[in-house]
Parts: structure tokens; sequence; C-alpha cells
């Protein structure tokens, strides 16, 4: 609970004191939060009424927990028995609990941050009937979202916020991608996803900084990769879910070995048997899990940004006194971090800035390869010009940036060139005046070049 610095909350036209959790929901407000808040070790139907059990006789009413707890699962669609243990549902069934959980409380005002970034297509589709219902039904929904493709489906009216204040309000006309950007970064979307002029010629000729020949990856053994990458260049690899593009990444970066080919990199062949050997080479990986793979959620930012260069900087045992905070320092500039000191917890950034703390750990230590998965996966709209702005700035400087997304448009407004896959092998390279949605799925369906 976050008391406000000034204002007023107004509730039906009368103005309300909100000061903790309890207060809010007695007044019909609901939060469903995007990381989830769940006892895993407590049943559906315990988490769904923890702390507002029935009871009878003084005692916690299980029976009637298990029944009001499956009117509520069938109100978001969720097929699951009231009696398992949250902790052997899946992340996207365990996001439903949590919406059933506040459904549970006849909110009048319901808040939703980022309630689909764990479902899958199906469950979204599925939240999306329950948030018409309720709509239908009176509810107030308050949907916070970086997806535009949800916001334009389901708002009535949207207003955008940027560094902390109201950018502009939409009304249901005029609620379109290109409004909706301009408003988020400040300036027309056609000035979102750009390569700098002659970018795409400016890689130099001569031996590649990274070239694969036959490379097998463990997850594909039977499939060979070939392909190079330049100083300069910014090289997007496409496909479908399970096409094999993020374990090229962790085979690159030696944390899944290779089963098989040759990596060089400046035409001196490699062995990336462990992460420590890419590093070694020049290498750098942001993964697509920030806060499982990239991040220790529980120290400071100057502490993650230090772990990648903690053993090239460590002069018997210990690390230069200034280090941590030079190094910090020049990030959160660099990088423009949002945070109010270098000491802050990583955990309390945003997830655009978190991103930029695990790029800021790997720029300090002067990669010439940077390996990028899904680089904006989870991040607003803002956050996201902002890492496009550093990637260019990076090429600009002679890296060589490989990069996996899911987003077409970013592999159509960044690549120089793109790589397509499907099921472990590439199927097609488009240089970037033959870069095309159309032709883009065709490969990644299968369909060779």
């Amino acid at each position: 609970m976050q008391p406000p610095d000034q204002g007023e909350i107004r509730l039906e036209g009368a103005r309300v004191e909100i000061d903790s959790v309890e207060t809010a929901l007695r007044h019909g407000i609901a939060l469903i939060h995007q990381e989830l808040n769940l006892a895993d070790n407590l049943d559906v139907g315990s988490n769904i009424f923890l702390g507002r059990e029935p009871r009878r006789r003084g005692l916690i009413d299980h029976a009637r927990i298990h029944a009001d707890a499956r009117l509520c699962l069938a109100r978001v669609g969720l097929e699951v028995d009231s009696r398992t243990l949250v902790r052997d549902l899946t992340i996207g069934h365990q996001q439903m609990v949590e919406i059933a959980k506040a459904l549970s409380v006849d909110a009048r005002v319901l808040i939703m941050d980022e309630p689909t970034s764990s479902l899958t297509q199906h469950e979204a589709e599925q939240l999306k009937r329950v948030i018409r219902d309720l709509s239908a039904r009176g509810v107030s929904i308050v949907y916070i979202s970086h997806r535009l493709g949800e916001v334009r489906e389901l708002a009535h009216r949207v207003t955008v916020l940027r560094d902390g204040a109201n950018a502009g309000e939409l009304g249901a006309g005029e609620i379109t991608h290109d409004n909706l950007v301009r408003l988020m970064v400040g300036r027309d979307v056609s000035q979102f996803y750009r390569r700098a002029a002659g970018s795409a010629s400016r890689a130099p000729e001569g031996v590649p900084l990274l070239e694969v020949r036959g490379l097998r990856t463990p997850a594909h053994p039977e499939k060979e990769l070939a392909f190079e990458l330049r100083a300069g260049e910014m090289v997007g690899i496409a496909g479908l879910v399970g096409a094999g593009r993020t374990e090229v990444l962790t085979t690159l970066f030696g944390i899944t070995p290779a089963a098989g080919g040759e990596i060089l990199i400046s035409g001196v062949p490699r062995t990336m048997g462990a992460p420590i050997d890419a590093i070694d080479a020049g290498l750098a990986l942001v993964p697509e899990d920030r806060k499982q793979q990239g991040l220790i959620l529980e120290m400071a930012v100057r502490e993650n940004m230090t772990l990648a260069s903690l053993r090239r900087e460590q002069r018997n045992g210990f690390l230069p006194g200034p280090y941590e905070a030079e190094i910090s320092a020049s990030m959160i500039s660099r990088l423009s971090i949002k945070t109010p000191h270098d000491r802050q917890e990583v955990r309390f950034l945003s997830g655009g800035n978190q991103q930029k703390v695990v790029l800021g750990k790997w720029l300090a230590l002067e990669p010439r390869v940077l390996l990028l998965d899904e680089p904006t996966r989870g991040i607003d709209v803002g956050a996201k010009a902002e890492i496009y702005r550093i990637m260019e700035e990076l090429a600009g400087q002679g890296v060589a940036i490989l990069f996996v997304s899911s987003e077409m448009e970013e592999v159509l407004g960044l690549s120089d060139r793109a790589l397509v896959m499907h099921e472990g092998r590439i199927t097609g390279e488009l240089p970037r005046r033959d870069l095309s949605e159309e032709a883009v799925m065709r490969l990644a369906t299968g369909h060779s070049g």
C-alpha cells in the first residue's frame, strides 16, 4: 500500500481515504498483482479466501470455501480442482487463481496489472471474456498493460503515463497503435523502430566477428546451423515458439555446450564449454528471463551491475574500493536507469529498468558480440524505445548484435538481416530490403526461401 503524496480519491463522487489494503477491499477495490502473490503450500480454495475464511461455530468452514471457490473458478473458466495445491499448477493457472481471488470479493473497481503476462493465448482469450462480462455487469476495470493490442481491444478509454505524469488521454475512437506509441514515447511512431541511415551497409568486409559452421545444439542435434555476424551489424533471429532460437544463443554462450560444429571469433575457433569461455571470447548474453537468469533481485543495483566483471576486476580476492560505485554510476547515466540510488534493491525497479541493469552488467565487460534473447519482453513502450536506442548506439560503436524476438515489428524494424528458424534449422536469411511479415512467416512455417 502506497500512500498518496497529494490529491484525492473519489468513489461514486464521494471522497474516500484509503490507508490500507483492508480499507480498499472494504470499498470494493481489488488489485491483481503482476507478480504472483499466492501461498504455494496451500490449495486453490484456501488461497482464494486466505484471510477471509468463512467460519462455522468458530472453525474454518472448508466445505463452504471449496463450494464458493468452485464458483469463482468457473467465472474465470479455470477447470481445476479447488483442493489442488497451488505449487502443482502451471504459472498460467496460478495467474488465473489470482484473478479468481480478486473476483471473490465482489469488487466494484478491479485493478489488473499486466494480467496476461503469464497466460497462454487460450487463457488470455478466456480472461478477456471475463473482463467483458464484468464490465457489462457494472464493474469498473483499470487495465494496466504494455500489450497494445489488448489495450485497443478492451479499453473504452486510455490514459497514458510517461515519466510518472499524464501524457494524454484517448477516447474509444482514438485508440490506435500509432496514437498510443506517440503518447508513450513522445514522438511520432515512424521514428520508433529505426536504424540509422546506411547502417546496414556499414558492416566491414573481411573476417566476420562471429562465424558459426555446422553448429548443432543439444535441443536439435540432427540439425546443422551456419551463419555469420559482422561488427556493427544487428541481426535478428525470427521464428515461432519452439523453433530453437533461444537454444542457439545458449549454445553460443556455453550454457548448453554444442553437440557439434564450430564457433569462430574473428576467424579463430573457440570452444564454448561454459559461459566463462564465451565471456573470455568477448560474448555477453542478456537472457529471456531477467528475474530468474539475469538478476539477483534481493541485491542492490550496484551489486548486480558488477556481477559479471567481478572475476576480471578483483585483486587478491577483493574489489578495488570505488569500482562498484564508479561502474554503477556510469551505467545508470549511460542507460538512463531510473532508480533513487544505486543501493536500491533491484526488485523494486520497473521491468524496463531491471532489463537495463542486466544490460549494464554485461556492458561493463565491453563485449564484442552481444546476444539478446527477447530484449524488450515485459517492458513498456517507453522502455522499449530506450533499449532500441542503446542497441543502435552499441552497433554504431562496432558491437555485433544477435537478437531473438517474437515481436515482428522489432525484427522488421531493427534487423540489418534476419535469420528465420523452423524446428531447429535456419530456413532462410532475409536482407533488410527483403524483410516483410509475409516473407518471415513463410520461412517460419517451414517453407525454404
